[in-house]
């Protein structure tokens, strides 16, 4: 049973003055717990955060540009980031906000910059590893030479490690084997020596 405030406080009953007391004391043990449990960010929040410590007085409309949502998408983030006390927000005039990042906030961005960090390090990993045994099969079958279909970070690492194995690139897409990126996967796809 919850007992409303106003009526503990205009009690001169001991019971119900012990009654609020652990009322109260059940709420800061509701509040500890809830301070307890991990805060999962995100890349978002790893932007807001990075963005409002370079530039205190940005909005949320350029927040958002910045991260690449909706206004609406930042406005979430930026409450919740308060609530949970990651940022302060100050009127600094009539209309305009300004945000202060908490040393809560620094470390929450540290953290998941090592996280972004270590993600993309095992994703370099990875594709390294299927670009390794890419080469190592089409040298098992005695090419020297590939032609790279697809683009972004997967095709630029399997280029390198191409280059770095004595592997040629060619700039003919009717060359004889094929890599084709597509996502983190890469495909060898070999035609006939016949048919070239």
């Amino acid at each position: 049973m919850m007992i409303p405030l106003k009526k503990v406080y205009h009690s001169k009953s001991g019971q119900l003055t012990l009654i609020f007391f652990l009322y109260e004391f059940i709420i800061q043990q509701l509040n500890i717990e809830m301070t307890e449990d991990e805060f999962i960010g995100s890349q978002a929040d790893l932007t807001i955060l990075e963005h409002i410590e370079n530039e205190p007085d940005t909005t949320q409309a350029s927040l958002a540009e910045k991260v690449g949502v909706a206004v609406g998408t930042v406005n979430w983030h930026v409450k919740r980031l308060v609530n949970k006390g990651f940022i302060k927000v100050q009127r600094a005039e009539r209309k305009k906000l300004k945000y202060i990042i908490t040393p809560e906030g620094i470390a929450l961005r540290t953290r998941l910059m090592m996280n972004y960090i270590q993600t993309s390090m095992q994703l370099y990993r990875l594709v390294r590893t299927r670009s390794l045994e890419a080469i190592s099969a089409i040298k098992n079958d005695g090419y020297h030479s590939i032609w790279i279909e697809g683009g972004g970070e997967v095709a630029e690492i399997l280029k390198l490690t191409c280059i770095e194995q004595g592997i040629l690139i060619s700039d003919d897409h009717d060359h004889s084997v094929t890599f084709r990126v597509i996502g983190l996967k890469i495909f060898i796809v070999k035609k006939d020596r016949d048919e070239k």
